[in-house]
């Protein structure tokens, strides 16, 4: 659903859906796993850096055939509009794309790129995949949502929402954990970072919508991950002056 890792196609019915949002950061792993060999293959073979971090940006667009990103444009374009909640619901259920998401969309590309020039602790960032879409899945089962159908009310409304939050909530902690032994200080860094884009992300949702949609959810995904970027290049500037 999530990825475009080829799987056998299963019948959807709500027993099925129980616990798929706890494997929905198999799909994190995948993508920074994916990161890792191709810095590993860049190492070996002298690969230069905009190379590098033009297929970097592009990994994890390849692996969720830019669904995440779909959802950033329509939420974006969204609240840019400056609409009432309503006007800015049926914005984001319009297909069609729009300037502003255009505008967020090469600006956060581009930014995403510039940051993995820069950057050395990649192995940070693939946790970083994981990370995300732990925090993803618990906004989804702990957050208000903003309409009672859609894609998003799919997995929430059958999900177990004890086991879900349980598994959720230990991935997280594990990934907390794990960023700090690659690297305390960008560990660190990450993980504030990453625990002020779920605060941004409420705040912002129930603001504009009312709460979260599919399209928020990527939304949140893409700035997460942008902003683990962020705190590793920020947390390697300050390491370096210190």
């Amino acid at each position: 659903m999530y990825s475009r890792i080829p799987a056998p196609k299963v019948e959807w019915r709500e027993e099925n859906r129980r616990y798929a949002l706890c494997f929905f950061p198999l799909i994190g792993a995948v993508t920074g796993g994916l990161l890792v060999l191709w810095q590993y293959i860049c190492g070996m073979t002298g690969i230069g850096n905009a190379v590098n971090a033009a297929v970097s940006v592009l990994i994890p667009v390849l692996v969720t055939g830019g669904i995440h990103i779909d959802g950033f444009c329509d939420t974006t374009d969204a609240i840019c509009s400056y609409a009432d909640k309503q006007k800015k619901l049926a914005i984001m259920s319009d297909p069609h794309i729009g300037s502003f998401a255009v505008i967020g969309l090469c600006a956060m590309l581009l930014l995403q790129f510039a940051l993995f020039c820069e950057i050395r602790g990649t192995a940070v960032v693939a946790v970083g995949y994981v990370l995300s879409r732990a925090l993803s899945g618990l906004a989804a089962v702990t957050l208000r949502s903003a309409k009672n159908e859609g894609a998003l009310q799919n997995f929430v409304k059958p999900a177990h929402k004890a086991a879900t939050i349980t598994v959720l909530a230990v991935i997280t902690a594990i990934c907390a954990a794990a960023v700090c032994v690659i690297d305390m200080l960008s560990g660190i860094t990450v993980c504030a970072a990453a625990a002020l884009c779920f605060l941004i992300y409420r705040f912002s949702a129930y603001k504009n919508f009312g709460g979260i949609t599919g399209d928020t959810e990527g939304w949140f995904l893409q700035l997460t991950e942008t902003a683990v970027l962020a705190a590793v290049y920020i947390s390697e500037r300050i390491a370096v002056m210190l």
